[in-house]
C-alpha cells in the first residue's frame, strides 16, 4: 500500500528564502500550497502598498511551480495582537520586537489554524533559516490539537520529548531568535526546508529555478509586515508629539528638545542641534520626558551586565529541570538577532521572573526588547526585559542615577 501525499502549506513573503522553500518541498514530491498573508493594508509615505507587490510576486512563483496559491488576510488580528501593542510599548517608554510577536501571535497561531483546518495540510513550512530536532516524516505524525497551548500541555503529559528549535546550519542568517516565543505545538507542525542550507546556495537555487523576479529585489529590513519607512513620521501618526528634553547624564545640563521619547532606544544617536561630537541615548524617563544621553558611542553609561525579564516563554513549554532544581542555570544570551552570543547565569525569581547576569557587560539592553536564551545549538525561548540592571557608569562611581533623580525634582517641583 503506497504512502499516502503528504500536503504541506508554505508561508511566501513573495521574497528568495521562502520561494525556495516551496521549491525545496515540491522537489521532496509534496502537495505544495503557496500561502501569502495580508496583516497591513496601509499605504506608505509614497501613497504605495509595497504587499501588492510582495503578493504578485509569491502568485508568480506559485505560477512557476504549478501549484495553488492562496491570499489571506490578518490585518484585524495583525492590528489587535500585534500592533497596538507596539504602540503602546512605545508609549511606555520600551522598544518592542513586532517581528518576534508577528511570529507568535499570527504566522504560527492563525496561519497554522488555516494550514491545517481549512486547507488540510499535515504541516506548515516557512523561509525561516532555522531547524528542529525531528524530521519531516516525525512531523507528518504530530496529532493536530485544536486548543490552546495550555490543553497542548495537558494533553502531551505523557509524550515524548519535547521538539528543540536549533540554531540554523548559517550562522550568519539564523533566525530562532524570531522564532523564540513560538509555542511548542506550532514547532511540532512546522518544517525548516532552509535549515541546513546556506544563503548563498539559496540565491543559487533559486536562480537556477528562474527566481528573477524576486532575485533583484533587496531584504526588507523594514517593521514585520508594515515595510521601510521613515520611523518618526510613521510613529507619529499614532502617538501624539510630547516634547521633553535632551539631558546630559553627566552634568544635568539640559543639551537639546525632542519631540518625544517614544521616538528614541537605548544606543541610539540622538541627534542634537548645535553638537559636533556624537550623542547617545542611555536612559529615559517618560515621566518627565527627559531623555538622557551620554557623549561618545562607548560611554560606560551605555554598558549594563544584568538585566530582568518577564516570565519566559519556553520552547519546551516548561523550564529546564537544572533551573527548576537550583533556581541557576548557566547559558547564553542575546538581545539582538545577530549579536554574538554572551554567557550569562539565569536566576529563576519566585514569580516565574528572571534575572539574567552577563559574564561582559553588553551594549544598550532595552526594555522591551527580547533576551532570546540558548544552551549550545538549541533556542531554550525567550523573556520580554522589564528591567535593567545598574549600568557601568553607575557601578564605576558615575553621578547617573544622582543626575536622574535630580533633573526630576527640578522639574517637578
Amino acid at each position: 500500500m503506497s504512502r499516502p501525499l503528504r500536503h504541506v502549506v508554505c508561508a511566501l513573503s513573495g521574497g528568495v528564502d521562502s520561494a525556495v522553500a516551496a521549491l525545496l518541498l515540491r522537489r521532496k514530491g509534496y502537495q505544495v500550497t503557496g500561502v501569502f498573508m495580508k496583516n497591513w493594508d496601509l499605504l506608505d509615505e509614497h501613497g504605495a502598498c509595497t504587499g501588492n507587490q510582495d503578493c504578485e510576486d509569491a502568485f508568480r512563483v506559485c505560477k512557476m511551480l504549478n501549484i495553488p496559491f492562496h491570499q489571506i488576510s490578518y490585518v484585524k488580528e495583525y492590528w489587535h495582537e500585534v500592533f497596538s501593542n507596539l504602540v503602546k510599548e512605545y508609549e511606555m517608554g520600551r522598544t518592542p520586537n513586532p517581528d518576534i510577536m508577528c511570529n507568535k501571535n499570527i504566522k504560527f497561531k492563525y496561519l497554522l489554524q488555516f494550514a491545517v483546518e481549512i486547507l488540510g495540510a499535515d504541516a506548515m513550512a516557512t523561509g525561516h533559516y532555522a531547524r528542529t530536532s525531528q524530521h519531516d516524516e516525525e512531523v507528518f505524525q504530530q496529532k493536530y490539537i485544536r486548543k490552546t497551548e495550555d490543553s497542548f500541555r495537558n494533553h502531551s503529559k505523557d509524550a515524548i520529548a519535547a521538539v528543540q528549535l536549533l540554531r540554523a546550519a548559517d550562522p550568519k542568517k539564523d533566525q530562532t531568535f524570531f522564532l523564540s516565543q513560538i509555542s511548542q505545538h506550532a514547532l511540532r507542525h512546522t518544517i525548516f526546508p532552509l535549515g541546513e542550507l546556506r544563503k548563498n546556495i539559496v540565491k543559487e537555487m533559486a536562480a537556477e529555478a528562474g527566481f528573477h523576479h524576486i532575485l533583484k529585489r533587496k531584504e526588507s529590513m523594514g517593521i514585520c509586515f508594515i515595510g521601510e519607512r521613515n520611523f518618526e513620521n510613521f510613529i507619529l501618526e499614532y502617538l501624539e508629539p510630547r516634547p521633553g528634553n535632551f539631558v546630559s547624564i553627566e552634568d544635568g545640563k539640559i543639551m537639546g528638545t525632542h519631540k518625544g521619547w517614544f521616538l528614541f532606544t537605548l544606543g541610539q544617536r540622538a541627534r542634537i542641534g548645535g553638537q559636533r561630537d556624537a550623542w547617545f541615548v542611555v536612559d529615559k524617563d517618560i515621566n518627565t520626558g527627559d531623555v538622557f544621553v551620554a557623549p561618545g558611542t562607548s560611554h560606560p553609561a551605555l554598558y549594563r551586565n544584568s538585566l530582568q525579564t518577564d516570565q519566559v516563554h519556553w520552547i519546551a513549554q516548561d523550564a529546564p529541570l537544572e533551573l527548576l532544581r537550583h533556581k541557576l542555570m548557566q547559558c547564553h544570551f542575546r538581545f539582538q538577532h545577530q549579536m554574538p552570543l554572551v554567557q550569562c547565569q539565569l536566576t529563576l525569581n519566585p514569580d516565574s521572573t528572571v534575572w539574567v547576569t552577563l559574564v561582559k557587560p553588553v551594549r544598550a539592553p532595552t526594555p522591551g526588547q527580547f533576551a532570546v536564551l540558548y544552551n549550545d545549538q538549541e533556542c531554550l525561548g525567550s523573556g520580554k526585559i522589564i528591567e535593567l540592571g545598574p549600568s557601568l557608569y553607575t557601578l564605576q562611581g558615575g553621578r547617573e542615577d544622582t543626575i536622574c533623580e535630580t533633573h526630576k525634582a527640578d522639574i517637578t517641583g
